[in-house]
């Protein structure tokens, strides 16, 4: 029979972790859709062939303090886990997130499925009070910003 000593000892560990080796100053800055984009555009991979989704992590002055990849899908869609985006925000410490996926078709205008997912992001985000400050729909030759929008 196990005691409960042993028992204790086959629960996994969990360990939250965020280590940054950049200096706040040297972090750049988001205040409008633009830099967003900027930011993100560099380093998109396939950006015309398989769809992404990621986020920015931003500090209470809009400094980028990481992103993340969150979900890789086909050429039409990706899953998007709200636990992982939250998680991530909250294991960083950051203040706000820009969402951020593409569409391999080049049509930057949101489908109603982006609209719902941006909805409820939201309205978690305003429960972990971590505001969604934007969602970017990214293609080669730009972007769809909900915020410049009006959509948030």
């Amino acid at each position: 029979m196990e005691t409960s000593n042993e028992r204790w000892l086959q629960v996994a560990e969990i360990e939250l972790v965020y280590r940054s080796k950049v200096r706040a100053s040297d972090r750049p800055t988001v205040s409008r859709a633009q830099h967003g984009y900027e930011i993100l555009l560099p380093g998109w991979e396939n950006i015309d062939f398989i769809e992404h989704f990621k986020i920015l992590l931003l500090n209470r002055a809009n400094r980028v303090i990481g992103l993340i990849d969150i979900s890789t899908g086909g050429t039409t869609g990706t899953v998007v886990d709200a636990k992982l985006i939250f998680a991530a925000a909250i294991k960083a410490n950051a203040c706000g997130i820009i969402l951020a996926h593409n569409h391999p078709s080049g049509t930057k205008r949101p489908s109603n499925a982006d609209i719902s997912l941006t909805r409820k992001l939201v309205a978690i985000g305003d429960m972990l009070d971590i505001s969604v400050l934007d969602h970017l729909i990214l293609t080669s030759e730009g972007y769809y910003s909900f915020s410049e929008e009006g959509l948030l």
